[in-house]
């Protein structure tokens, strides 16, 4: 059997520069991507924000200031999505000073599908697609219990998304004895080389027995029947060693800046 040619990062974080922030595109009708000077915008129901920038010492300040006033005048909160490699390199401070309150340091996790360990569904578990409204709201559910809060603004924009762009878009659920026990989603980035992963919350009394690696195996097969190339996840510090010990690479990290 060949020995998978490991992952390049400099040459991935290339292309998920290129194909997902700079030249970013969308299948969604109801989400808009805007083009603007030195950034580009993503305006959809459930986020806003800044996806990419090309900013340097002396444009920096003033393009920040514009786009708070734009998304002031949308009414909407919103994000300055920042990766570490970004420029200018004291974005961060620029960014703060501006008033955006950064959040917790999210780890930029990307594997080839097709080179990443195949892992078994653990015994007493079955894992269902679950892509229609029920699925959804049953995904849902598992969140709200698992990180707290209220899903229903993320609940509105997945039925939404189900809706009008079918093919971006798994839920997957982990069942025990019919019952929701974890739930995830991956997100098909059409037209790119990449799927997002996205969710992964598991019920308490159920963790630490393999749900989370069965449900990214059973994913990177779905990617890889659809032809995408790179898994990438931006992984919270919980999933980050799961994610290293089951073949995924560290190539940069990404901290939201929020208003």
């Amino acid at each position: 059997m060949a020995v998978p040619t490991p992952l390049n990062p400099q040459t991935v974080l290339e292309r998920l520069d290129d194909q997902l922030r700079r030249n970013a595109r969308t299948a969604r009708p109801e989400v808009r991507i805007e083009r603007a000077d030195r950034v580009v915008r993503e305006i959809g129901p459930s986020w806003c924000g800044i996806l990419w920038s090309d900013l340097d010492e002396q444009n920096a300040d003033g393009v920040i200031a514009e786009q708070a006033a734009y998304f002031a005048g949308l009414d909407r909160s919103w994000e300055w999505k920042h990766y570490a490699h970004d420029r200018p390199a004291d974005l961060p401070a620029r960014l703060a000073a501006a008033g955006l309150t950064p959040e917790g340091e999210e780890a930029l996790m990307i594997a080839e599908a097709n080179a990443l360990p195949e892992f078994g569904v653990p015994d007493g578990i079955e894992l269902v697609l679950a892509n229609d409204d029920d699925g959804i709201r049953a995904a849902v559910d598992v969140h709200e219990e698992v990180f707290g809060g209220d899903h229903t603004a993320i609940e509105d924009a997945l039925l939404a998304q189900r809706a009008t762009a079918p093919d971006t878009l798994d839920l997957v659920l982990a069942l025990a004895d019919g019952k929701p026990v974890s739930a995830c989603r991956s997100e098909y980035e059409l037209g790119t080389d990449f799927v997002g992963l996205w969710g992964g919350g598991t019920l308490p009394e159920w963790r630490g027995r393999g749900i989370y690696r069965a449900m990214v195996t059973f994913r990177a097969k779905r990617a890889i029947e659809r032809g995408f190339r790179y898994l990438r996840v931006d992984a919270m510090p919980d999933s980050r060693p799961i994610l290293a010990r089951n073949g995924f690479t560290r190539i940069g990290t990404t901290t939201p800046y929020v208003s």
